[in-house]
């Protein structure tokens, strides 16, 4: 009996590979260059979406970090089992600077190999490219071996995928400010009913530095300054500082996301927190993630790539982020938010720099501290 069943498990994985073998006979002549073409440039280009369903069937896990709220990672885990069921999903939510720093340290020190999925953070971006595996993401995509739509993935490296979009609106409370008050574009703050703690501004000013691509540096710089003459409460964190605003102890805020102003209004029954969306609109990029170099479920990571770029994923991310899906989405309750919409969209070359526009933002102001509210 031990004979027969180690002739058919032979039997079993020649099958497989012949089938492996017969996909990558199969694919076009233009697909079998552009695997050349990746190759010579070091990276990974598979010609056929079965083999990589196929392979992801051996591998049977994966293991990935996350930014996500808790129910999305609750639900995500269980939509994504159902559509791949032979792959045992594993997400672990990672939020925060000082994860961000501790977790890129245990990278670089080769204490972090059990990911398949990294989580890649703005200000330590380039501190992950080495560790990263060199999968052609955008080259499969761009012939539809993926499903991924091309702007959500970096066209330098290739390799990661930035499946949010976060772009930020001006809340205010409606008993404070009048709807005929509120500010219709970013000019309107500067008028002198909004002076003199008036409306906060948060110390770390990405709404503001996200007006570069739209404005250019100077134009934004010259803008910054002229907010820190309004005298404003100078706030860190939109969240704390959306409680107060229904609490009534601040009139307005620019710049908290809208998935974070969304979040508080489900829990203002007496619809208190409103909001504009000034244009033009500044809009980065969120949730970039990429495939851990040497990971041993390559296939399955790039199964979870394409789920998470997908219409199943996306309408989760709107549900219980809440509304923080792409606005590369079509359909997506970000993009149907912003559509018509002058925007300012801060690029994948772009989304370097936000530090240092942040840096020279904060500059403008004058360098200013966190005030507590009352």
């Amino acid at each position: 009996m031990a004979f027969f069943k180690m002739v058919y498990l032979s039997l079993v994985a020649g099958y497989l590979g012949y089938c492996s073998v017969a996909l990558a006979a199969a694919a076009s002549p233009e697909l079998l260059n552009a695997k050349k073409e990746a190759e010579a440039k070091g990276y990974i280009f598979l010609t056929s979406h079965d083999e990589i369903i196929a392979e992801a069937k051996k591998e049977g896990k994966l293991r990935a970090l996350v930014e996500m709220e808790s129910p999305t990672i609750r639900t995500t885990v269980q939509a994504f089992m159902k559509k791949y069921p032979f792959i045992n999903l594993y997400l672990q939510e990672i939020t925060g600077t000082d994860s961000a720093q501790r977790f890129t340290l245990e990278m670089k020190a080769g204490r972090s190999k059990e990911w398949d999925i990294l989580h890649l953070w703005t200000d330590f971006y380039n501190d992950f490219i080495p560790y990263l595996s060199k999968v052609d993401v955008l080259g499969m995509a761009g012939r539809g071996i993926l499903q991924i739509p091309a702007p959500m993935i970096d066209p330098r490296h290739r390799n990661i995928v930035a499946f949010y979009s976060r772009f930020q609106v001006t809340a205010y409370n409606k008993n404070l400010v009048l709807a005929q008050q509120a500010p219709k574009v970013w000019e309107d703050i500067l008028k002198p009913e909004f002076k003199g703690k008036r409306f906060a501004a948060d110390v770390r000013p990405s709404e503001i530095a996200a007006l570069v691509p739209a404005w250019g540096l100077e134009k934004t710089l010259d803008f910054a300054r002229r907010v820190a003459a309004q005298q404003p409460l100078w706030v860190r964190g939109a969240s704390r500082t959306l409680t107060s605003i229904l609490a009534g102890e601040i009139p307005m805020m620019i710049g908290p996301n809208f998935h974070t102003v969304k979040r508080s209004q489900e829990k203002d029954p007496a619809a208190v927190l409103q909001y504009v969306v000034l244009q033009p609109v500044p809009v980065r990029l969120s949730l970039l993630e990429a495939i851990q170099a040497g990971s041993r479920n390559l296939h399955a990571a790039l199964l979870w790539l394409e789920w998470m770029a997908g219409p199943e994923a996306q309408k989760l991310a709107d549900e219980h982020e809440p509304l923080g899906s792409s606005v590369y989405a079509r359909g997506g309750a970000v993009e149907q938010e912003l559509r018509g919409k002058k925007l300012s969209v801060v690029s994948w070359e772009q989304h370097q720099k936000m530090a240092e526009w942040q840096a020279k933002v904060l500059e403008a102001y004058g360098f200013p501290k966190a005030e507590k509210s009352k």
